[in-house]
Parts: structure tokens; sequence; C-alpha cells
């Protein structure tokens, strides 16, 4: 298979701080009345609870000994800073904290909203912590695979979106097993465990099933789009939404599923096709991408406005479709909120928040032409 392409960014930090654990006061109190003694410097016994770590290896690494793993020297490095321990740092261990985020498609609106959502995060962390983006090809799965156990640079921690491929799933695993902290964004990879962060996708099938029972008034056929089976994401709303229709919205008839892989002309042909097949069609629910080329489709096509069509993800040219009434309903994930979920998930997990980060489902939100 052919080389991907590889956009690689890295941001550091400019003017803003992200918390980092507890900062210990220095000189004088508010109060020009009282003094109190500069607190001491944290213990190796602190920082090893910190990190997780006995307190001979929290010796080694700051007295540069050596012989301990770099995602070990990673937490134990992380952990001093946290509790803003004194001592200047071994050379080989006073760079940056690196965050590796592993993204697809950066042609995509949606992702290259999510990659600018990671790039203002960045810039509000502390000047210590790095986040590199690299965006990979999603139809291969074995690049992405070796770029998951093979980083370049060395990372501390990892964001991911990525096909569900049992290649991609057998090196998370195996990183998961280097405890090396993982965080799942968007979609989920079978067989794994690390974190997920995202929305309820079964959830908002469903829910698109009950709007398009609720609101469409001529029942007849309906028919869901996505990328194709390779995303869980997408798997789960298309189940989501026939579900629904099947228990609840008697009326609608679900008969197939599409793939057009998110591709503009794919779309456009399969609903040509949908509508040329089936004359009662009466909704249509994208669960992936290129809604503009369906937007299109329906703008032009005779039986067009009889089409109640829900997609996903807010953008300029889906909020042209609400506007001019092509498109009904975007159910948008909030991909700006999974970003900073995932830089807080991983954060604490390199002891870089003092709390415990929840971890519910992202709330979607629902788009209509009244509420833009």
């Amino acid at each position: 298979m052919a080389t991907p392409t590889r956009l690689r960014h890295e941001f550091r930090a400019g003017g803003g701080r992200h918390h980092l654990g507890n900062r210990r006061a220095s000189g004088y109190p508010c109060s020009p009345t009282a003094w109190e003694p500069p607190i001491s410097k944290p213990t190796f016994l602190e920082i090893a609870r910190r990190a997780g770590v006995g307190t001979a290896t929290v010796e080694r690494v700051l007295n540069g000994r050596g012989g301990v793993r770099p995602a070990t020297v990673e937490k134990v490095v992380a952990a001093a800073r946290s509790l803003d321990y004194p001592r200047r740092l071994p050379e080989a261990h006073r760079g940056v904290i690196r965050i590796e985020v592993i993204l697809v498609r950066p042609d995509a609106t949606f992702f290259a909203r999510l990659s600018r959502a990671f790039e203002r995060i960045a810039a509000t962390l502390d000047r210590s912590i790095a986040v590199h983006r690299t965006f990979l090809d999603e139809a291969n799965p074995a690049a992405i695979a070796k770029r998951i156990l093979e980083p370049d640079p060395r990372r501390a921690a990892l964001i991911l979106a990525a096909p569900d491929h049992p290649q991609v799933s057998a090196a998370l695993r195996k990183l998961e097993a280097e405890n090396i902290p993982t965080v799942q964004i968007v979609t989920q990879i079978s067989g794994t465990r690390s974190a997920y962060v995202g929305i309820d996708n079964y959830a908002a099938g469903r829910m698109a099933g009950l709007l398009m029972a609720k609101m469409q008034r001529r029942p007849g056929k309906v028919v869901a789009l996505c990328h194709s089976q390779i995303y869980r994401v997408h798997r789960d709303r298309v189940r989501g939404f026939f579900d629904y229709l099947i228990d609840e919205g008697r009326e609608f008839e679900p008969i197939a599923a599409l793939f057009g892989f998110d591709d503009g002309d794919r779309n456009a042909e399969q609903l040509h096709e949908a509508l040329k097949r089936w004359p009662d069609l009466a909704g249509l629910y994208n669960a992936g991408g290129a809604n503009t080329a369906l937007n299109e489709v329906l703008r032009k096509h005779a039986r067009g406005s009889d089409i109640f069509f829900i997609g996903h993800e807010l953008t300029e040219r889906s909020m042209r479709g609400l506007r001019e009434g092509t498109m009904d309903v975007v159910l948008d994930q909030a991909p700006e909120a999974q970003a900073r979920r995932a830089i807080d998930l991983v954060l604490a997990a390199l002891n870089l928040h003092d709390l415990p980060v929840e971890n519910p489902p992202i709330r979607f939100i629902t788009f209509t032409a009244e509420n833009l």
C-alpha cells in the first residue's frame, strides 16, 4: 500500500498557562500583618505517590542515574513539576512532555475543526507541554498501526481518531499494555480498553429517528448514508436510527444503509440512485460527512423539497442548507468539547491534574433553521 502523506505540527504554549498541580506560594501572603515561612520542597515519597512509582525510581530519575523506561521518566518528571520540585532536573529530562494526536482526513471539515480545537487548547498549556497533530491515511491501517507503536519523536501520551481495523486494534492493545496514557476520540476501536471521548452515537442515531418520525409529515421509505463500515461511530448511528424507526416510527420504512465514503461525488450518486429507485422516498439520514453534495442534489431535484434530511456537524455549508430548507436538522457533536476533554484526561493520567476528570458522553446539540 502507498505510504500515507503525513502532516505533523507542533504547538507550544504562548502566553497562557494551564494549571499544573498545586502551585506553592512563595514570599509574603496577602495580609501585611502575617507572615508564613516558605513551604519546604516536596519529598521523593510525595513525588513517588503522585507518579505511582517507588521512591527508588524517583531517586534514579531526578539524580539522572538512568535505567528507567522513558514512559516512567515522563511520569516522574511530570509529578515533580506539578509539585514545584525546585531542583534543576537532569539535562536529559528537561525537555517538553509530548502529547500526540493522530487524526485522519485533514481535508474533511469536521477533522479540520477538531484539529483547530487542539491547536487552540495547546496554546493554553504550560510551556513544558507540546501537542503534535499527525494526519494519516484512513485507508492505510498498517501505517496507522505502525505510527501507534513507533512514534517519532517519542511521546508521553496519545489521543487518536482512527478506523476500527484489526491491525489498528492490535497495535493499540500493545500500547495500552505498556500503560501509555491513551484516549480515543470521536470513534472507538474494537477490543481496546482506553478511555473514549465523544457523544453517545447510538443515542444520536435514535434521536435522528425520533425527529424523522415526529417531524416528517409524509410517511414513506427512508435511507441512511454513511462513510462505510470501517468506523464504529457510523455503525452505531445507523443502528440507532433504524432501531428507533422499527420500534416507534411505524409509518416509515428503513430500507437501506448506503456507503458514500464521505465523498461528495459518491454521496450525490447514492442519493440520485435512491430517488430514482424509490419514488416514495421520504427521508434521508446522513450519519457521516459530505452534506454539501446531498444538499445540492435536493436543491435541484424535482422531489428534493419532499425529502426530510437529517445530517451531522454544523458548518457554514450545513447552516446554508438549513436556511434554504434542503436540510431540516443538524446534530452537532461539539468537537471543541471533545478535544478539551481528551487533553484533560491525558493531563490527569500524567499527574498534571490534581482532580479526577469525569468522562460522561459529550452532549450533542440539535440545530434547525430556527436556532442557528
